[in-house]
């Protein structure tokens, strides 16, 4: 078996877009995304987890005689496709996102009322930079659906961490869709 070192992908670099729920979705991985689309800043050292749900239940059903399996029962699912990250940066995009709220900005702050309940949905794009190669996740139908706890010291950054789960858009008939230059006709 040869080995590639070539085809070994590291995420470099890259950034988190959000924008309005319905906003147009990238055409390739490549391709300048839509002027809606925000890029949210600074992520953390830890960078970001794309978590795919697991394979779902499987009830073995087996027979009185000898206790032999007969059939296998399988759902499933109920998790959905997620990212996790950090945002570093405090601004308008990463307070929206963690506290689920909008913000109203002056020239000399910026105000938001927060209240328990549901984060709206909005659509997210992920790049991953390796050099020359990209990958490219759109998200058309973003939650915001955890959050991790809000730390003030004084020797750490502020950090935002928000898990973004992908729900099926029902139009464009996914929870995300990827592309990767890696992965062209050689």
């Amino acid at each position: 078996m040869t080995v590639d070192p070539s085809k070994v992908d590291v995420g470099i670099t890259g950034a988190v877009s959000k924008a309005p729920l319905g906003t147009a979705a990238p055409t390739t991985a490549i391709v300048a995304l839509d002027a809606a689309f925000k890029d949210a800043g600074a992520i953390s050292e830890d960078g970001i987890k794309l978590s795919l749900p697991d394979g779902g239940d499987s009830t073995p059903i087996k027979a009185w005689q000898n206790g032999v399996s007969v059939r296998t029962l399988r759902t499933t699912s109920d998790d959905l496709p997620a990212l996790t990250f950090t945002f570093l940066e405090t601004n308008k995009t990463s307070v929206e996102t963690y506290f689920g709220v909008s913000v109203t900005q002056s020239g000399t702050e910026g105000t938001f009322t927060y209240t328990v309940g549901l984060a709206p949905l909005a659509a997210y794009v992920l790049d991953v930079i390796d050099g020359a190669k990209s990958k490219r996740f759109h998200i058309p139908r973003g939650a915001r659906v955890e959050v991790g706890d809000l730390v003030f010291k004084n020797d750490e950054a502020i950090g935002y961490e928000v898990t973004i789960e992908a729900e099926l858009d029902p139009v464009l008939g996914y929870n995300f869709k990827g592309w990767d230059t890696g992965l062209k006709t050689p």
